[in-house]
């Protein structure tokens, strides 16, 4: 079977879908525009066949709880995304949200920063650096789903200015880059997908120690 590479963004207002429509545009991954939405609007077998039917990849697509907590319908279609043998996941970028209210948390492998810098641990929605584990409204499922990397960052288009698209939504393309280099790398660091070679040849995430 034919499995499609997917990343998914947990965060599908309007600006999160213009930065990750244009994110995707830079590393050369697909965008499903109709997957973004706030709440999400499609159900996850919907999803599915849209993907398959997709002339490229990766294809990036959003999912968003609109603030629900517990499993919305976000989560939900994450959930089908994460276990369906037609996907090949590659990594979930979470993007973290007011801590007003409580909200839910993740663990995150570690996170791009509003300056397009790694960094360990978690970040605000803002993308400034935070203790402990990411606060966001469509990441409570992702310990319980294999999968392989979880990018924290915050607002996509937003963060005070720090990932407008005017300016080329560096963090969402930062975020996405390093999602692709993590998995040239597990798959032996073979031929390079197309959207790593575009991200290793444009603004790499740097690591900081």
């Amino acid at each position: 079977m034919n499995r499609r590479q997917v990343i998914v963004v947990t965060d599908g207002d309007d600006e999160a879908q213009q930065a990750v429509q244009l994110a995707a545009a830079q590393v050369g991954a697909r965008c499903l525009l109709a997957s973004a939405g706030n709440p999400t609007p499609l159900s996850g077998e919907t999803l599915i066949a849209l993907i398959m039917e997709e002339p490229g990849e990766p294809v990036v697509v959003m999912v968003d709880d609109r603030g629900q907590q517990g499993r919305g319908a976000g989560e939900a279609v994450l959930a089908v995304l994460a276990q369906d043998e037609r996907i090949e996941l590659l990594g979930v970028i979470a993007v973290a949200a007011s801590r007003s209210g409580g909200g839910e948390s993740a663990h995150v492998d570690g996170s791009i920063d509003r300056t397009g810098r790694w960094t360990e641990g978690a970040v605000d929605k803002f993308g400034y650096r935070t203790e402990g584990r990411l606060i966001g409204d469509t990441i409570s499922v992702l310990e319980e789903l294999p999968v392989p990397l979880v990018v924290g960052m915050g607002d996509p288009g937003k963060m005070n200015g720090a990932d407008r698209v005017e300016a080329g939504a560096a963090v969402t393309t930062a975020a996405l880059q390093v999602i692709l280099q993590a998995a040239e790398q597990r798959n032996g660091g073979g031929e390079q997908h197309a959207g790593t070679r575009a991200a290793n040849s444009g603004t790499q995430a740097k690591r900081q120690s």
